[in-house]
C-alpha cells in the first residue's frame, strides 16, 4: 500500500471516529432528556402548591370622579396707564397695600386721578413721584388675589359629562390644601388640533395667602355615588373572556368554585357589587403557585443509577466517578469512546 493509500485509510478512520463520538453525545443528551421528561418533571408537578390571598365583602360608601389638572390665576388683575404724557404728582399707596374700590391711587399732572376698579391688592408700582411718563406707559398694578381661578382641560369624551353648577373639588399641589367649587364656565369651542382635541372648563374659588396665581392643581369632579352597598376589593375580581366579573368561593366541599357577580359603581380600588354576593361573604384570588424543586436535580441521577436520593451530596449505590460502571473521570480520557458506549477504561 503507497504512503497516499495509508493517508486516505487514516483519513477515513479519523473521519469515521468523530461520527461516532457525535452520535454517543447525541444518544447521551437524548437519555437525559428523556430521564428528566419521565422522573423529574411529574415530581415537579406533583409538587406543585396554589395559594390564595382573602378578601371579605363589606357595607359601605363608594364614589368615582373625573380628574384633570389645571393651574391657578386671579378673577380681578388691572394695570392702570397714562392717558397721555404726564407728570406723576402724587402717589396715595405703597406696594403691598389693600385697597377698596374706590380709592384713590395715583395723580398725574394733567389732573388725572387713578382710582381702584375693584377691591384688591397694589402688587406693583412701576413709577414714582416726579416722574415724567409718556401715553400708554404702566404705572400701578392693582390684582384680587382672594377670588381665584382654575382652567382645565377636558378631552372630548368626558366634556359631555360636565355642566355649569357642577360640584368639584381643588386641590393645591404644592400645598396639599383643598378647596370646594363648582364649574363656573365650559367653552364649547375646542382647541388644540386633530390628533389631540380639547376643551376648557374653569372653576372660581376663595383663596388663603399661601395660595398663589400659576400653582398647579387638581380638580375632582364626581361622577356617581352609592351609599350602604355592598363593596369588595377590585384585587379580589377576575374576568372571563367575555369580560364579565367573577370571584372565587369556597363551595360545601372546601373545593374552589367561580361565582359570577355584577357590578355597580367602581373606582380605581374597590367595586359595589349589586348581585352575587353579601357582606361579610369571603372570596379568594389565586396568587402564586410553587414547586419544591430541590431534589430535581438527584432525582434524575437517582433516576438513571437506580439508587435512593441522599440528603446531602451523592446517591446511593452511585461510584464517585458519576454514572454506574463509569470510573472517576467521566469518559474515558474525557471523550466519548466508539460506538458511544460508556468507558470502562481507567483514565490514565
Amino acid at each position: 500500500m503507497t504512503e497516499d493509500e495509508k493517508k486516505k485509510v487514516l483519513k477515513k478512520k479519523k473521519r469515521s471516529k468523530r461520527i461516532k463520538k457525535l452520535i454517543g453525545w447525541l444518544i447521551f443528551l437524548l437519555l437525559l432528556a428523556g430521564a428528566f421528561y419521565l422522573f423529574v418533571l411529574p415530581d415537579l408537578n406533583a409538587s406543585a402548591t396554589t395559594t390564595y390571598d382573602s378578601y371579605t365583602a363589606t357595607t359601605g360608601s363608594i364614589s368615582n370622579s373625573m380628574s384633570f389638572s389645571g393651574s391657578i390665576s386671579v378673577v380681578n388683575d388691572e394695570t392702570m396707564t397714562a392717558d397721555a404724557a404726564a407728570t406723576v404728582r402724587k402717589i396715595y399707596v405703597a406696594e403691598g397695600d389693600s385697597v377698596k374700590q374706590g380709592d384713590k391711587l395715583m395723580r398725574l399732572s394733567d389732573g388725572e386721578v387713578l382710582k381702584a376698579d375693584f377691591d384688591g391688592e397694589v402688587n406693583d408700582i412701576a413709577v414714582a413721584e416726579g416722574d415724567d411718563v409718556s401715553a400708554n406707559a404702566s404705572l400701578i398694578q392693582v390684582v384680587d388675589f382672594s377670588n381665584l381661578e382654575v382652567s382645565i382641560r377636558v378631552d372630548e369624551y368626558s366634556v359631555s359629562k360636565l355642566s355649569v353648577g357642577q360640584a368639584c373639588t381643588i386641590t393645591v399641589t404644592a400645598l396639599g390644601t383643598t378647596f370646594d367649587s363648582t364649574i363656573t364656565h365650559i367653552n364649547r369651542i375646542s382647541s388644540g388640533n386633530n390628533s389631540s382635541v380639547y376643551y376648557t372648563a374653569t372653576a372660581q374659588f376663595s383663596g388663603t395667602e399661601t395660595v398663589l396665581p400659576g400653582m398647579k392643581v387638581t380638580v375632582e369632579i364626581p361622577e356617581e355615588e352609592a351609599s350602604n352597598v355592598v363593596i369588595l376589593n377590585r384585587s379580589a375580581l377576575s374576568f372571563d373572556g367575555g369580560n364579565n366579573a367573577y370571584v372565587l368561593m369556597k363551595n360545601d366541599a372546601g373545593e374552589m368554585e367561580q361565582v359570577s357577580v355584577t357590578l355597580g359603581v367602581e373606582n380605581d380600588k374597590m367595586a359595589e357589587i349589586t348581585s352575587g354576593l353579601s357582606a361579610g361573604d369571603t372570596v379568594y384570588v389565586k396568587t402564586e403557585t410553587s414547586a419544591a424543586s430541590s431534589g430535581g436535580l438527584a432525582s434524575l441521577f437517582s433516576s438513571l443509577t437506580g439508587g435512593t436520593q441522599q440528603s446531602g451530596s451523592t446517591t446511593s449505590g452511585m461510584p464517585s466517578g458519576g454514572f454506574s460502571g463509569m470510573p472517576s473521570g467521566g469518559f474515558g480520557g474525557g471523550e466519548m469512546p466508539d460506538g458511544g458506549n460508556f468507558s470502562n477504561r481507567n483514565s490514565r
